[in-house]
């Protein structure tokens, strides 16, 4: 009858480890997978990092030479009515130009050096 008790602990042993054998797999399994996910986790904030550095160089390098944005539009046209407006005030005010003197869109020609040594000359006389 020896063996007969022999075998269910013999058997009841077997379980045992097997079963114990089980949950160390388990922890150890749940362990990797826990670095993993750690790992990842790294992985995407660094490469979320590394995108926003890099719009963040896109942008700058690219701010100036973007198109004007609608609002951007609107404030420019706002603003060239408002100088329209006033330029509009000022050439109401000025007298009326004669019609030969019409600009023709040339720069005027300098004075010679001659007619500015008699102001300077008339200046520098004591009346």
């Amino acid at each position: 009858m020896a063996e007969r008790r022999d075998i269910p602990d013999a058997l009841r042993e077997a379980v045992e480890r097997t079963v114990q054998a089980t949950v160390d797999t388990r922890v150890r399994a749940q362990d990797a997978v826990d670095d993993l996910s750690g790992t990842v986790d790294e992985l995407v904030k660094n490469a979320e990092k590394g995108l926003r550095t890099g719009r963040r160089s896109v942008r700058a390098a690219v701010g100036e030479r973007l198109p004007a944005t609608q609002d951007e539009m609107k404030a420019l046209r706002a603003e060239l009515r408002k100088i329209s407006k006033r330029l509009d005030s000022i050439e109401a005010r000025l007298p009326a130009a004669p019609e030969s003197g019409k600009r023709t869109g040339k720069p005027a020609k300098p004075k010679s050096k001659s007619s500015k040594k008699k102001a300077s000359s008339k200046k520098s006389q004591p009346k």
